[in-house]
C-alpha cells in the first residue's frame, strides 16, 4: 500500500518566524518529508516558502484572505494595549479571521477532497482549541478523515501572579472558558477523526465525551539543522546559566537575580540573560545596584541562530517563568544538553523529568525565589548533578522530539485512518481466459 496523502493546513507557517508560525512550518514540511503532502498556507507566509525552496502549486498553495485578515489585524494592534502583550485578545481576534480562511479553502480544495485526491486533512495551525473548524464536518461528511492539532493554550494563570496577568493585559484570560460556547466548537470535536493535543491541561479541558479521540503530543519539536551543537559540560570556574526569553514579569527573570543575587556577588555563579522587553531597563538598574555588572551579561535580542552559541558556553537554563503552553526554549536548551532549571508548571513541567532536568514547585513569588536559590547554592557547589544529567537530555531530545520523529508518528496515524487505497503497482492484470479449460 503506498503512503497516505495528506492535505496540511497550516495557515500559520513560517520559517522566519518564532512562536506558532515556526512550529506551523516545521511540522508541516517534516511531514511532507515523511508523505506525499500539500501544504495550505496564508498569503503572508507566501515569499518565505519560496526562500525556503519550495515549490507554490506543487508543494504548497497561499490562499489570500487579507481581505478579512488585514483589518482584524489592525484592530488587534489596537485594542491588545500594547506589542507583545494582549495574547489572549490577539488569540481571540485571529478566530475571527480563520473562518473566512478555511471557506477559501474549500472553496480551492473542495472539489479534490471530496474526489478522494487526498487520504487525510490535518489542520496543523490555529493552535488553540478556541478556533472552530467548518472542514471538520465537511470532510466527514464526504468520509475523508479529519484531524486537529497539535492543540495548546489557555493554562491558568496561577493565583499569586494575578498582578503579572494584569500587566500582561490579560484581560481576556478571566472569561476564556465562554470559547466553548462559540458557534462551531462542539461540531468540530464531534467530527474530527483524531485530534492532536499538546498539554496536559488542554487534554483535560476539551470536551470529554470525545476522550477517545485524543492523543498527547507536546507542540514543540528540534530541528536538528538549527541546534547541532553540544555543551561540553566544565569542571572549573562559576557556574554558568542562561535566561531566554522576552524580558516580561511572567517569565521570572527578575526573580532569577534575586535567587542568584549572593551566588553572583561571590563568584558561584555567572547568568547569560538573553531576550529583551518592557523590563530592560529595570533589569539593568538592578545589576548595577547591587554590584552585579561581571557576573551578568544583558545580551538584548540576539538572532535564532546566534542563541545556541550562548547557550553552550553555559552550564544550566535557569528559567522562572510561571506560564508558558509549550516551553520550546527549555527543549532547544535540552537539545544542546543544557540542564533545564525550571518551574513546574504547564509546558516546562511536562517535558522535564527528575533525571534531565530540575522543577522547583508553582507558588508564591517568595517561595519560587527560594526555590531557585536552594537548587542554584547545591549546584553550584557539585557540578556532578548537572553533568550526569547533560547526556541524557540530549539523547531524551533526539529520541523522542526531533521533528522527524514526531512527522514519522503523525503519518503512522494518517495509515490508520486512511481507506485501503491500492496503487498501480499493487494491481495484477490477469487473462480472463487463465485457468479456463
Amino acid at each position: 500500500m503506498s503512503s497516505p496523502r495528506a492535505l496540511l493546513i497550516a495557515e500559520a507557517a513560517n520559517p522566519e518566524w518564532f512562536s506558532v508560525p515556526l512550529i506551523g512550518w516545521s511540522l508541516s514540511t517534516a511531514i511532507a518529508k515523511e508523505t506525499d503532502a500539500h501544504i495550505v498556507t496564508q498569503i503572508r507566509n507566501r515569499d518565505a516558502f519560496l526562500r525556503a525552496g519550495l515549490r507554490e502549486g506543487v508543494d504548497f498553495t497561499a490562499i489570500d484572505s487579507e481581505a478579512v485578515a488585514k483589518w482584524l489585524w489592525k484592530l488587534t494592534n489596537l485594542v491588545r494595549g500594547g506589542q507583545g502583550i494582549g495574547w489572549t485578545t490577539e488569540t481571540a481576534l485571529a478566530s475571527l479571521t480563520y473562518p473566512y480562511f478555511e471557506w477559501l479553502v474549500w472553496k480551492q480544495f473542495g472539489p479534490r477532497i471530496r474526489a478522494g485526491e487526498f487520504d487525510v486533512v490535518h489542520r496543523i495551525t490555529p493552535l488553540t482549541p478556541t478556533a472552530p473548524s467548518s472542514l471538520a464536518r465537511r470532510c466527514a461528511k464526504v468520509g475523508v478523515p479529519f484531524m486537529l492539532g497539535p492543540l495548546n493554550g489557555g493554562v491558568p494563570w496561577p493565583t499569586e501572579f494575578d498582578r503579572e496577568r494584569r500587566r500582561e493585559k490579560e484581560w481576556l484570560s478571566y472569561v476564556r472558558a465562554a470559547y466553548r460556547l462559540m458557534p462551531g466548537i462542539s461540531q468540530t470535536y464531534r467530527h474530527a477523526a483524531k485530534v492532536l493535543v499538546g498539554s496536559r491541561f488542554t487534554l483535560g479541558d476539551l470536551p470529554a465525551k470525545h476522550r477517545g479521540k485524543y492523543i498527547y503530543m507536546p507542540e514543540n519539536g528540534i530541528d536538528p539543522q538549527r541546534f547541532w551543537q553540544t555543551v561540553q559540560p566544565r569542571a572549573d570556574g562559576p557556574l554558568r546559566a542562561a535566561f531566554v526569553g522576552r524580558l516580561v514579569p511572567y517569565k521570572g527573570a527578575d526573580m532569577l537575580l534575586e535567587a542568584a543575587r549572593e551566588l553572583l556577588r561571590d563568584g558561584s555563579l555567572t547568568i547569560d540573560i538573553v531576550g529583551d522587553g518592557p523590563m530592560m531597563d529595570e533589569l539593568r538598574a538592578s545589576v548595577l545596584e547591587h554590584g552585579l555588572g561581571s557576573a551578568v551579561t544583558l545580551h538584548g535580542w540576539v538572532p535564532n541562530e546566534k542563541v545556541q552559541d550562548i547557550l553552550c558556553q553555559c552550564d544550566i537554563l535557569a528559567f522562572p517563568s510561571i506560564r508558558e503552553f509549550g516551553g520550546g526554549v527549555v527543549l532547544e536548551a535540552m537539545a544542546l544538553g543544557v540542564v533545564p532549571v525550571i518551574v513546574d508548571y504547564a509546558g516546562p513541567g511536562e517535558l522535564v523529568t527528575p533525571e534531565t532536568g530540575f522543577k522547583i514547585p508553582i507558588g508564591t513569588r517568595t517561595e519560587i525565589v527560594a526555590g531557585f536559590r536552594t537548587v542554584l547554592s547545591r549546584l553550584a557547589g557539585s557540578r556532578f548533578e548537572v553533568h550526569e544529567r547533560s547526556e541524557k537530555v540530549r539523547k531524551h531530545i533526539q529520541d523522542e522530539f526531533v521533528w522527524a520523529v514526531k512527522a514519522r508518528r503523525v503519518v503512522a496515524l494518517y495509515a490508520s485512518l486512511a481507506k485501503p487505497r491500492v496503487s498501480r503497482a499493487d494491481v495484477r492484470v490477469t487473462n480472463p481466459l487463465e485457468g479456463a479449460p
